[in-house]
């Protein structure tokens, strides 16, 4: 955590910045079109960044229009102006839609305006229609200054000193409906929103068996709609880009009372705003509750949400989003010529890619083009592989076919829990078993891990018996930390027993390590000889063979709230820094990411090490800007990170160093990381890994139908994960090399490259490894 980073690891790739350097460059930000919780995040990052290395960044208030305007609307902006502002929702600059930068005249001024402060570099953070404007702006500049020039707006001079405009955008929009990148700036926000007020409503309709018809943004885009629906196990959706066949109302209908016969008290519709039928025709939320009531006689009401979708502060997985966009997006800035296409920052699977912006509003605009001429496939198709594959899954979970059209297997699949709880595990479960019955296999829940297996608490689960646990935390099959290895034999009896073909076990670093036992343990048991796989889900998310794991986001979330608090409690206070402990083991995921999505000066971590000359340097950093207007400081602790500079080292510590400068306060978050309802990312993550882990099951048995096949290779023993852009399996034995199983972590990890972001946006010198951006890739669409 040292000052100027002179001890980062030896031999990590240091492609550091200086090529990069910033000096007499001039960077413009500006937020235009629908505002998005994350944007506030994503103009601090290209401030800072932009100071950072030694830049002029200047704020354009008011989006295009302020920029038409001039004057005032364009202001420079230091370090301390961004202050405070990563949870705020909204844009703290401003929004407009301007009808004058649509004309020639228009974009003149705007064009005068900034060469008035030597502005060449344009960031700009807004939707398709934003983004347009610029990449005309930035073709007619050239143009533009010849003009201003034969005008006596400006000389000769200025026209070959500022010759060319760069651009660069970062899509800001809750609808995610832009082409090219798998989550837009206020995505994951809006659907924050959406299932807190779903949560709420699911109470009240379950009390007086209810149907809710709920509205919720997206005019030329279903994205909230289907992972809203995804994410609460809605009874039907309706969305602009797969309207229902001919005669869904009467389909409708009757799903709606086949739910009801099995005892479900309530029915949740979800309705996009832009939902047509395939002949293109509205269909609203008013038309169907009238059309429920009137063929059912169900009580329904209809709720619009409205507004409140674009509301509220942004959740954790935005501000890291938007931190990452900001700082990659002054890098693309830095590092264009004049022949370089206008490119847009964007997320591909967990990596930063930048991408011809052209092409993403390209086919962004076919998407629509598709839809209007009744193409609903290829629209489907056009809009990326997550938004087909959330599609498919909601289809399989939410319709069962009737038991006498589903072709039956013979084969009885095992779901089990284990490790501490984690939000989303019971998301996975039912996805698992809906997706199980939905292929033919029967359904096994083991209750209280390896346990209760080996004490054979093992029941069959049905279709509604997993109905509404999407959204509720914790572990409902019950969880424990036991390992198989001293109950192999119980264990394998309890196979036998109950002849389970498949295991499908999830859970955290205890599911993986039982998973090896009984891998292990095929040779003298051949029960153990079927197919086995491992869905992550710890909040530590320390499984090797994944990036994520389910419940790491929801534990994030409740970090970066609890920080917001504790920071927004001393804003009457002058002068305090809070240490924070959180959980992780030795895996320093939410320590690292928490902070970062929390604004914090610091975050210890056992996978840095760190000494007393970095908590001098850190206490000495802290009273530096406790001389400027930010007078709080915010440090983050991962629980396991030292074994003698513990919290109360580390919290004793600053309160001498800081004396007479600033007093200390500290927390420790402790199991509330682990509670909670799931966030929804963590249920759509958890539906969908599951339901693809069942398919992969389903593959395995298939191939040995028949033959009474037994599995002895490495490859029926895997572990599901995401890595960089793929999902993938991993067989455990090849995982192996890849573990610390002392520390319980894997030997790399992926986050550890966002370190230094987070240090450089509290202002300390890091080295930043920029060798993974710089290549312009392309839009890959996605063939069905």
């Amino acid at each position: 955590m040292d000052a100027d980073d002179s001890r980062a690891p030896k031999g990590s790739l240091r492609k550091f910045l200086e090529h990069l350097s910033g000096a007499g460059k001039a960077i413009g930000v500006l937020t235009s079109g629908g505002d998005a919780q994350g944007m506030n995040a994503a103009v601090r990052a290209v401030v800072r960044m932009g100071i950072y290395v030694g830049a002029k960044v200047y704020f354009i208030y008011e989006g295009y229009q302020g920029m038409v305007d001039g004057g005032a609307n364009i202001a420079e902006a230091d370090w301390e102006s961004v202050s405070s502002i990563l949870q705020v929702g909204g844009t703290i600059i401003g929004s407009a839609r301007c009808q004058a930068f649509r004309t020639r005249e228009g974009r003149l001024k705007a064009a005068c305006n900034l060469l008035q402060r030597g502005i060449t570099n344009l960031c700009v953070i807004g939707g398709d229609g934003s983004l347009t404007g610029a990449n005309l702006f930035r073709k007619e500049w050239s143009g533009l200054l010849e003009e201003l020039a034969r005008n006596g707006q400006i000389d000769k001079e200025a026209v070959q000193k500022y010759a060319y405009l760069n651009v660069v955008g970062m899509v800001g929009s809750i609808d995610n409906d832009f082409c090219g990148t798998d989550m837009t700036i206020g995505t994951d926000s809006a659907l924050h929103r959406i299932i807190e007020v779903i949560d709420a409503i699911m109470t009240t309709a379950q009390s007086h068996q209810r149907t809710f018809v709920l509205e919720v943004m997206g005019r030329h885009c279903g994205y909230l709609a289907l992972v809203s629906a995804l994410a609460c196990g809605a009874d039907w959706v309706f969305l602009p880009e797969s309207p229902p066949e001919q005669g869904w109302e009467e389909q409708m209908c009757v799903k709606l009372s086949e739910n009801r016969a099995r005892k479900k008290r309530l029915n949740i519709i979800i309705v996009a705003e832009g939902a047509i039928d395939t002949q293109n025709k509205p269909i609203t939320s008013e038309k169907i509750k009238e059309l429920v009531v009137s063929q059912l006689g169900y009580d329904t009401r209809v709720t619009i949400l409205g507004h409140v979708q674009r509301g509220g502060t942004p959740s954790a997985f935005d501000r890291i989003l938007a931190s990452r966009m900001g700082v990659e997006a002054v890098i693309a800035l830095l590092e264009a010529t004049p022949d370089t296409p206008a490119c847009v920052v964007s997320l591909n699977g967990n990596h930063a890619v930048r991408l011809p912006l052209m092409e993403c509003v390209q086919m962004t605009q076919d998407v629509q083009k598709a839809m209007d001429e009744r193409r609903f496939q290829d629209a489907v198709r056009l809009r990326g592989r997550s938004f087909a594959g959330n599609l498919n899954t909601y289809k399989r979970l939410a319709i069962k076919l009737p038991d006498d059209q589903i072709p039956k297997t013979n084969c009885n699949v095992a779901v089990i829990n284990v490790g501490a709880p984690a939000a989303g595990m019971n998301a996975a479960v039912r996805s698992a078993v809906r997706v199980g019955i939905a292929d033919g296999h029967r359904m096994l829940a083991i209750y209280d891990g390896f346990d209760g297996f080996a004490k054979g608490q093992i029941k069959e689960i049905g279709w509604t018996d997993v109905g509404g646990w999407t959204g509720q935390g914790g572990s409902i099959l019950g969880t424990k930390r036991i390992l198989p290895g001293k109950y192999l034999e119980e264990i394998a009896t309890q196979m036998r027993t109950h002849s389970i073909n498949a295991l499908l076990i999830i859970g955290g670093f205890e599911a993986y390590l039982g998973l090896l036992e009984l891998s292990a343990a095929r040779e003298k048991h051949e029960e153990f000889c079927v197919p086995m796989v491992m869905v992550p889900a710890t909040v530590s998310n320390n499984v090797p063979g994944s990036d994520f794991s389910i419940g790491a986001d929801t534990a994030l979330n409740t970090i970066t709230d609890t920080c917001d608090r504790i920071k927004q409690s001393a804003s009457g206070t002058k002068r305090r820094v809070f240490i924070i402990e959180t959980m992780g083991g030795y895996c320093g995921y939410l320590a690292n990411m928490g902070g970062l999505a929390a604004g914090a000066d610091a975050a210890y971590i056992f996978e840095e090490p760190f000494d007393i000359r970095d908590l001098q340097s850190n206490v000495e950093h802290l009273t530096e800007k406790m001389k400027t207007t930010i007078q709080r400081g915010l440090v983050l602790r991962n629980e396991s990170c030292s074994e003698n500079y513990t919290t109360d080292f580390i919290y004793q510590l600053y309160s001498e160093e800081g004396k007479g400068v600033f007093d200390c306060r500290k927390n420790v978050l402790g199991h509330m990381q682990q509670g909670g309802a799931p966030s929804p990312f963590d249920r759509n993550f958890g539906t969908k890994i599951s339901a693809r882990a069942m398919e992969w099951i389903t593959a395995k048995l298939k191939e040995a139908r028949g033959r009474g096949k037994k599995f002895t290779t490495d490859d029926s023993v895997c572990v599901l994960g995401i890595s960089k852009r793929n999902v993938i399996f991993q067989p455990v034995a090849e995982l192996k090399q890849q573990t610390d199983f002392e520390h319980r972590i894997p030997k790399e990890q992926w986050w550890l490259k966002l370190r230094p972001l987070m240090k450089i946006l509290a202002k300390y010198k890091a080295s930043y490894d920029v060798s993974d951006s710089g290549q312009l890739e392309h839009v890959q669409p996605w063939s069905v």
